[in-house]
């Protein structure tokens, strides 16, 4: 039986390992596209002579404190007014259909063709949203940005003249970061959006593969959503559903690595586990619902090797969990089997090569978007512990997506974090039990994780096993830093309730309710 058990562990984690592998080794294949294509940059095309009408589509929902920058922003850009019309999709259950309205009297009155559509019900949430407000756009081209987003002044005249091409179908624009600096977790997902961006988007896009419409703060071709079946909401990522649907009918996509939109990344943990948790089984959904499709069509092999790369690369959640639960047995096998396996833990330790391939990809981004690359990529081990934290969370979205269990589109409350001298903790969506409920979901089981993994740096260095202490160490900090995260934003809320509790106990005992 222990013979069998130990079988099972070697092969188990082996083959995690050659999964992480090939994905991890992709980071060298996008570095190896991105410098090939770089001449391929393209020039930028004239601008146009005549301007088209443009509908600005901005899907809203519960956005008191980034509603207002919103309208704004669109409303400065530089376009005329008469070609631009502006429709506020909104959702809300709260004050922020208020506060629309007021914008939209106030720019109504200076002559913006402005309007909010709200809707009492949320039927295909983003998706059912930008559907209905396409059947009543007047624009040819469709632009959208969702609430955390802030226009450029110049979005449009950079974009619209690459659609003198009349088979592009969407221009893509590059994720820029209002609030890089405000804490460890906001420079960790800039990390990995950086590399996103810079690097696998700029390398598809110029190596010919498939690329996706990131949902926000780029523009389709009316024409284009219609021709591929408008939005859908089988899936939790209805922009990376369409843009393949769209591709695959002969369309082409633009991204455009200079463009930069900021927008405003999430800061509390809840946040970040609802967002990873929709883009993750979204992917995973979207890939089950495209890649029939995608094999069936007569695109080269090459397209679609890479697409399906680029369609399921949210499996490693699942390998990594593994791989980080399966560290510290490894190690007592190691030592204490009667077995000889040191061909088995000398091949295995070739598989570190693909973690130097995502480091490469990311430092990549981060020296092609700033001049201060160095500081920035400082934080990429943070981002690499911040990963296999997220695999418990990313790997339950995984298992619901491929079997099926349908999801609430789960919202990512934002608070107009722009400095550091702003705070989340007593802003109102930060107050709900949805909100803690998402942080907390799977804190237990990531404390557990962090502990287990510390036990296993333990073993490790009681054995001599240094080999194995960086990772076991970078698997604990991960799975504690979201653990302790998760906690210390439910321990805010009880903090909290507990307060305002005893004031109203005390408001009541002093006039005699």
């Amino acid at each position: 039986m222990e013979s069998i058990l130990e079988s099972g562990i070697l092969v188990l984690y082996f083959a995690s390992l050659c999964i992480l592998f090939v994905f991890g080794s992709h980071g060298y294949v996008m570095v190896y596209l991105f410098n090939k294509y770089r001449a391929r940059a393209g020039k930028v095309p004239l601008p146009l002579q005549d301007l088209p009408r443009v509908t600005v589509q901005l899907p809203v929902f519960n956005e008191v404190y980034v509603i207002e920058r919103l309208i704004r922003a669109v409303c400065e850009m530089d376009y005329p007014r008469h070609l631009l019309e502006i429709q506020i999709l909104d959702d809300s259950t709260d004050e922020t259909s208020r506060l629309a309205q007021n914008q939209v009297e106030h720019y109504r009155q200076q002559g913006f063709q402005i309007k909010l559509l709200h809707r009492e019900h949320r039927e295909g949430f983003k998706a059912g949203a930008l559907r209905e407000g396409l059947a009543a756009a007047t624009g040819d081209f469709i632009a959208i940005f969702d609430a955390d987003f802030v226009p450029p002044r110049d979005f449009l005249k950079k974009t619209l003249p690459y659609f003198h091409d009349p088979k592009t179908g969407v221009v893509q624009t590059r994720w820029g970061h209002l609030n890089f600096s405000y804490s460890v977790l906001t420079r960790a997902q800039a990390i990995g959006l950086d590399g996103h961006f810079a690097v696998e988007q700029t390398a598809r896009n110029r190596a010919g593969y498939f690329i996706n419409f990131n949902g926000t703060a780029g523009v389709w071709r009316r024409e284009c959503i219609l021709d591929a079946g408008n939005w859908a909401d089988d899936t939790l990522t209805e922009d990376l559903d369409l843009s393949y649907r769209a591709q695959l009918r002969g369309w082409k996509f633009v991204f455009l690595p200079d463009t930069v939109c900021p927008a405003e990344l999430p800061a509390e943990i809840g946040g970040v586990k609802a967002q990873q948790f929709r883009w993750t089984k979204g992917a995973i959904e979207t890939a089950k619902k495209i890649l029939p499709q995608l094999w069936r069509s007569p695109l080269p092999l090459k397209v679609k090797l890479q697409s399906t790369v680029h369609l399921t690369n949210n499996l490693v959640f699942p390998f990594i969990l593994i791989v980080g639960i399966l560290n510290l047995p490894l190690v007592v096998i190691k030592n204490l089997s009667a077995n000889d396996h040191t061909l088995y833990f000398a091949v295995i330790s070739v598989f570190v090569l693909a973690f130097f391939g995502s480091f490469l990809m990311y430092l990549t981004a981060a020296r092609e978007c700033y001049s201060d690359w160095r500081r920035r990529i400082a934080f990429f081990p943070l981002f690499m512990a911040g990963s296999m934290g997220l695999s418990a969370n990313n790997t339950r979205a995984i298992l619901l997506g491929l079997f099926n269990r349908r999801s609430e589109f789960l919202r990512t409350p934002k608070y107009r974090l722009e400095s550091r001298a702003d705070h989340f903790w007593d802003k109102k969506y930060f107050k709900t039990r949805e909100l803690w409920r998402r942080g907390l979901q799977t804190g237990f089981a990531e404390a557990l994780l962090a502990l287990y993994c510390f036990t296993g740096v333990g073993v490790a260095l009681y054995y001599g096993e240094l080999a194995a202490i960086p990772f076991q160490t970078l698997y604990g900090l991960g799975y504690g830093f979201i653990a302790y995260m998760s906690f210390k934003q439910y321990w805010w809320r009880r903090v909290e309730t507990a307060f305002l509790n005893k004031i109203n106990l005390l408001e009541s005992m002093r006039y005699g309710n």
